[in-house]
């Protein structure tokens, strides 16, 4: 019986979501206003507002696309669907970089405010705390890989936790630090700060809200998406940007400018809502003052410890979307039955991530330059996101939009949004200030495009797909019916889950083939109530993962002599365009490199032929006690 590849289950309700959102996008404010309040220094508040603002325009634009096509891949699916694989890759690849420079930033601010909350200022000093960021790095990984756990039921919990943290602040700091005075002093635009400082800050800015991307990758596990995403995204943002404005009015009222500087972007940079706690304490009773340097020190690296978390979290079910797809390695796109996703993937988020790690302590601990690289990455994802929903408009106008962005203006007779025109053109600019100011941007950016460019040629040619594809689809092919026989074990239940991946890219309709092979002994129409039941019920599991993507499977019961003829005869009576198969590594240690029913399907199928054959080890075939004639001979 094949079963139900374990898969995104839409679990997450309105509640769960908004946790998700603010703990994501809210974790940033504790690596992030230290490097703005660096460079914008009394007027960090007003940057950081600015910030939010434009994020809160894009966010229009991802809960249309996430609301039409409730997919992994956030801005990437988008892109592919409006334009084409290239450049949805391309999209995805940036963002890629993004997910590893939040999970990079975040485990090397931990260590300050762990050090700050068990007063052991050492943890803080090089080189521990690049030894503790990559330990927890490691650490995250190495859990990921033992076993899936659901990430949104801790997240409820530390969002929680953050928001009445953050609150805390803004309650005290507003009572106690709180000084108008402290906001304009030493403070002259364009000159405290220069002009210069204000474009090289902006686009750091956005490092405070950072998430977005995550939430919409969580599209496919939400719970009637079309209408819990865009309200809880809406809230959790406009919540977000209004603590994160008050909490660095705070900061700026307890580290005024002096002498063209500020401790918050200085002395505290590496842990700025430590060193407001730090100024709160004069004022305050030293218990007080001590227990509150505890708790706000532990959540800071609790909630950078879950920001890392969902970072590498994000990052695979984005590798997940894109190798499903084709765009990277076919294994990074498999889902695992321990794991959920690949662990190729978590092992790649966890390589690269501690290597920027490393590679920032060595170069002498420069976030900033990280900063500028995430907003290469980011900006570029938002311009393409907004130009993706613009195109949607005109190329898929019936597609169903429970969410519309509002504010619209007719063009050539379709409606666009003008929220989507004005965010582009403002990503655009930015974007351009970030390449003109940041050597991360300038340099590095490209640099990672290019590389991105390369993995995507190579895997296209099949040079990294090793083989996992014997052979490919024809580009562009119209597969309007897609044959996939049923088999016992994981190979099964992979050519299932890949027919269906397959209908809903090219919107095909699956015909699941279950053969019971009756033996010679036995007439054809012999009762066989055992294999009966069994390929009913797998049968039923094709159909119920087929509901699950939006997919029609038809179910196909056959009783034959010969497995392989029996799936050419099907595919010629329902004029199939292609048929899915699967090769287990078994059949590569004997004589043959395929079983006899994969050689005798490739030699007379009426149709293209897609073989996956699975290298050993990839898919772990559970030791079964099958009856004579089921179709684990496949």
């Amino acid at each position: 019986m094949a079963r139900k590849l374990r898969g995104f289950e839409r679990v997450l309700d309105a509640p769960a979501l908004f946790s998700v959102a603010y703990g994501e996008i809210a974790s940033s404010l504790y690596f992030a206003l230290g490097i703005v309040a660096a460079y914008a220094l009394g007027f960090t508040p007003w940057v950081l507002l600015a910030a939010g603002a434009f994020f809160l325009l894009v966010a229009l634009s991802y809960a249309e696309g996430t609301a039409a096509i409730p997919e992994t891949g956030g801005a990437a699916t988008f892109v592919r669907r409006a334009s084409n694989d290239l450049l949805g890759f391309l999209t995805g690849w940036a963002l890629l970089l993004d997910y590893l420079i939040v999970i990079a930033l975040s485990t090397l601010f931990l260590p300050h405010y762990l050090g700050a909350a068990l007063d052991r200022p050492g943890l803080a000093d090089s080189p521990w705390d690049v030894v503790v960021a990559v330990a927890v790095i490691l650490a995250i990984a190495a859990t990921r890989l033992a076993r899936h756990s659901r990430l949104y039921r801790a997240g409820i919990v530390v969002a929680g936790l953050d928001l009445a943290t953050q609150l805390l602040l803004v309650v005290l700091g507003l009572a106690i630090l709180f000084s108008p005075d402290a906001l304009t002093q030493g403070v002259s635009l364009g000159t405290e700060p220069v002009w210069d400082d204000i474009a090289f800050a902006l686009p750091l800015a956005l490092l405070a809200y950072t998430g977005l991307e995550t939430v919409a990758n969580l599209a496919e596990e939400t719970r009637e998406p079309g209408r819990t995403l865009p309200r809880s995204l809406f809230a959790a943002i406009g919540l977000v940007v209004a603590i994160t404005a008050l909490i660095a009015v705070v900061g700026i009222s307890a580290f005024p400018v002096e002498n063209g500087r500020t401790a918050l972007g200085d002395e505290w940079l590496r842990a700025p809502i430590a060193g407001i706690v730090d100024a709160l304490g004069d004022p305050l009773p030293g218990w007080l003052a001590g227990g509150l340097r505890f708790y706000v020190g532990l959540t800071g690296a609790l909630v950078l410890f879950a920001a890392a978390t969902t970072s590498i979290s994000g990052f695979t079910r984005l590798a997940h979307s894109l190798g499903g797809h084709g765009q990277l390695p076919r294994a990074f796109g498999r889902l695992n039955r321990r794991t959920l996703v690949s662990p190729q993937a978590i092992v790649a988020a966890a390589a690269i991530s501690i290597a920027l790690v490393i590679g920032t302590g060595l170069i002498g601990d420069d976030v900033v330059f990280l900063a500028g690289l995430y907003s290469f990455g980011i900006l570029l994802a938002f311009t393409a996101a907004q130009l993706a929903v613009i195109r949607l408009r005109f190329s898929e106008p019936e597609l169903p939009r429970p969410f519309r962005t509002p504010f619209n203006v007719s063009i050539r007779g379709r409606d666009v949004p003008v929220p989507a025109i004005v965010g582009t053109v403002l990503a655009l600019a930015i974007w351009v200030v970030s390449l003109v100011t940041h050597p991360g941007a300038r340099y590095a950016g490209p640099i990672w495009l290019a590389l991105g460019a390369a993995v995507y040629i190579g895997v296209r040619r099949g040079r990294l797909l090793g083989n996992d594809a014997l052979r490919e689809l024809p580009p562009g092919a119209d597969f309007r019916r897609i044959l996939v026989p049923l088999k016992l074990g994981p190979v099964g239940e992979e050519m299932a889950a890949t027919a269906i991946a397959l209908a809903k890219e090219r919107s095909a309709a699956v015909d699941a083939v279950y053969v019971i092979r009756v033996p010679l002994e036995l007439e054809l129409d012999a009762e066989l109530p055992v294999r009966e039941e069994q390929a009913a019920a797998s049968l039923a599991e094709a159909q119920a993962l087929g509901e699950e993507h939006g997919i029609s499977v038809e179910p196909v019961t056959v009783r034959s002599r010969s497995i392989g003829q029996a799936i050419v005869a099907e595919a010629a009576s329902r004029d199939s365009d292609l048929i899915v198969l699967g090769s287990a590594a078994r059949w590569r240690r004997q004589s043959a490199f395929f079983s006899p029913t994969v050689d005798y399907v490739l030699r007379n199928a009426p149709c293209e032929v897609l073989v996956v054959a699975f290298p050993q080890g990839v898919l772990d075939e559970t030791p079964r006690s099958p009856l004579p004639g089921s179709t684990l001979s496949a």
